[in-house]
């Protein structure tokens, strides 16, 4: 039996099949859909009892007898679904908020708040903007710091907002203790009070996507200073010191985690004497010294750093009518910082001043300083 003749049995064997359908059945079932099906099952029989012809052929005659079928098979219709079962429009979740969108940062590079406000170390800032928060999220850190030393107290305490990873503006209150210092200038009781407002602007790299590259992250910093002497005042002002300035730096932050080491340069225009708590300028100049600060943090793991900080400070009032009693000198210090959460942090350091104000206070002001950090 030849393959042409086969097909033609099949095809009558399935037409007789569909003919003797009992009445009562659909008139689906003689659509051409029911037809092919019919013709392929009868196919499938014939190569099952062996008839002669190879197996090969037998397939490629059923698929071309199925492949009209599916052709033809009518859409099926849409189904309608109660309206009770489909979700209404006020269950649908709501976008991300970008206060409270989770943070992504990895932990501890942030930084944490410096004296002045700014995210980075103790001492100086970093290229870092605060918080955890990153593109398209709103962050905010708040700290309290105190630094006693053997004759003075430095309390402090200030808000961060950060705008993603490219800006964070803050505000920082400083309360100096003058202590014995101010007892000898008949000023018993003296309070040194400053207000920071400072603001830093990413310039362009990535501490975190760029550290298998050289290129740091790059920012731009500047910070506006006023500071309220009290009974101070009227001799700052014989000093030629002015209550107001501002300093401006650029940092740059490299984050090394194959050698979970990060590393920061900042370079900083300043004229504030002890950082602005005797004014801004003086009697030796009235111009900005470009001063360099340096900080190295080694990340024992996710949760612990430890490091050290080098700041070199202006002397606008050193030689002044007192000769060299208020040279200044350098701040350094060595830190360790512990952040069991995004939310919490608090650093330790010991801390060397210099001599502050040797003329009355010849000895060096050391002293270990504390600061909480809260973020969001």
């Amino acid at each position: 039996m030849t393959p042409t003749a086969l097909n033609s049995g099949c095809e009558a064997a399935s037409v007789l099949i569909v003919h003797d359908l009992p009445a009562g059945r659909p008139a689906a079932g003689k659509s051409a859909a029911g037809v092919g099906a019919v013709h392929a099952a009868v196919l499938s029989v014939v190569a099952s009892l062996g008839m002669g012809l190879g197996s090969a052929a037998l397939a490629q005659t059923a698929a071309g007898a199925a492949a009209p079928a599916s052709a033809t098979t009518p859409a099926p219709a849409p189904v309608s679904v109660p309206e009770s079962a489909s979700p209404s429009a006020s269950s649908t979740a709501p976008a991300a908020s970008l206060l409270w969108s989770p943070k992504g940062k990895l932990l501890l590079t942030g930084g944490v708040s410096s004296i002045d406000g700014a995210a980075g170390g103790g001492l100086t800032p970093w290229a870092v903007t605060g918080s955890y928060a990153t593109e398209g999220q709103i962050g905010a850190t708040a700290h309290y710091t105190r630094l006693p030393t053997q004759d003075y107290g430095l309390t402090g305490y200030g808000v961060l907002v950060a705008f993603g990873e490219r800006a964070d503006i803050s505000l920082a209150r400083q309360d100096f203790s003058a202590g014995g210092t101010g007892a000898a200038l008949n000023l018993p009781g003296l309070h040194l009070k400053q207000t920071i407002l400072g603001a830093k602007v990413r310039l362009g790299g990535d501490a975190i996507l760029d550290a298998d590259t050289w290129m740091p992250q790059l920012a731009l910093g500047v910070e506006y200073k006023s500071v309220d002497a009290g009974g101070l005042n009227p001799t700052l002002s014989a000093l030629g010191a002015k209550r107001h300035g501002v300093d401006v730096y650029v940092s740059a932050t490299k984050l090394l985690l194959a050698q979970s080491t990060l590393v920061n340069l900042t370079l900083r225009a300043s004229r504030a004497n002890q950082n602005g708590l005797l004014g801004f300028g003086g009697s030796a100049s009235h111009g900005y010294s470009l001063l360099p600060e340096v900080s190295v943090a080694y990340l024992i793991n996710k949760h612990w750093a430890v490091g050290a900080e080098y700041r070199v400070k202006p002397d606008k009032l050193n030689p002044s009518v007192l000769g060299d009693a208020l040279k200044e000198q350098d701040w350094k210090d060595v830190f360790v910082a512990w952040a069991p959460s995004k939310n919490f942090s608090l650093t330790a350091a010991y801390v060397d001043l210099g001599k502050v104000v040797p003329g009355i206070q010849p000895r060096r002001q050391r002293g270990v300083y504390g600061s909480i950090q809260l973020a969001y």
